[in-house]
């Protein structure tokens, strides 16, 4: 009997966590994974990858003597997001669409032993319910949401924690710049939206989605404490999962 999740919707502020339980995740055997946390083989899909490339995009337009069209170079080698850029997560949760349908809804069988995370962060203008919204029935239905929480101040130490210790090993290392923050991640709708429940049931487009949210703080990388984090989270979820079936 498969008892793991088929779509696990990734969210949460920037630096709140949402890499390191991916990475946490690829060090857990198959089996393990799919009966402590019912994760299963799993691929991820993230819109950072399709934003970063807008803004490498953007370096090329400058060079070309263009104007920039999302980003700007806050940081020498390290653009953010621009707030006229706004357009672009609006695009994104269209590409999760295309993507999503093209490579995994049109293959069933991938689900018999896969699982696919779906991961994005958002905040003040561009709420998380306007993202979930624009998600087409066919992925939301199939669709569990973990929202890993931390403060704002906690978001924005570890963004740049990481990016302090990331510079120690690439010149490649990227953080979101304070003004991108600022303007994009001070706030988000998440509580509002979930009444300041922990866990339960949102509704997106007359779809019962179920959710739990996981408070990430304080940070830690002992696989202890984040085994019991994140089992006790995900075993609710999928406990609300079942049920809402």
């Amino acid at each position: 009997m498969v008892t793991t999740f088929d779509h696990l919707l990734l969210l949460g502020r920037p630096a709140s966590g949402k890499s390191e339980f991916i990475d946490f995740m690829k060090k857990i055997p198959d089996a393990d994974r799919a009966k402590i946390f019912h994760i299963s083989k799993f691929e991820e899909v993230d819109d950072f990858v399709w934003i970063w490339e807008k803004f490498m995009e953007d370096d090329l337009w400058e060079k070309a003597g263009c104007p920039r069209l999302y980003s700007k170079n806050y940081m020498p080698g390290n653009p953010g997001m621009e707030p006229e850029g706004l357009r672009l997560l609006k695009f994104c949760m269209h590409k999760f669409n295309d993507v999503i349908k093209e490579k995994y809804l049109s293959r069933p069988e991938f689900y018999n032993d896969h699982t696919l995370f779906i991961e994005f962060a958002r905040g003040n203008q561009h709420t998380f319910k306007e993202a979930l919204g624009s998600l087409k029935p066919e992925i939301l239905n199939r669709a569990a949401i973990l929202f890993i929480y931390v403060t704002r101040e906690e978001s924005w130490r570890r963004n740049v924690a990481r990016y302090q210790e990331n510079l120690k090993h690439s010149i490649l290392a990227h953080m979101v710049p304070k003004e991108t923050f600022d303007h994009f991640y001070t706030d988000h709708d998440w509580l509002s939206m979930t009444h300041n429940e922990s866990n339960g049931y949102i509704m997106v487009n007359g779809l019962k989605i179920p959710f739990v949210t996981m408070n990430n703080e304080p940070e830690s990388t002992d696989p202890s404490v984040l085994t019991k984090r994140y089992g006790d989270a995900l075993e609710k979820l999928y406990e609300l999962h079942e049920k809402g079936v």
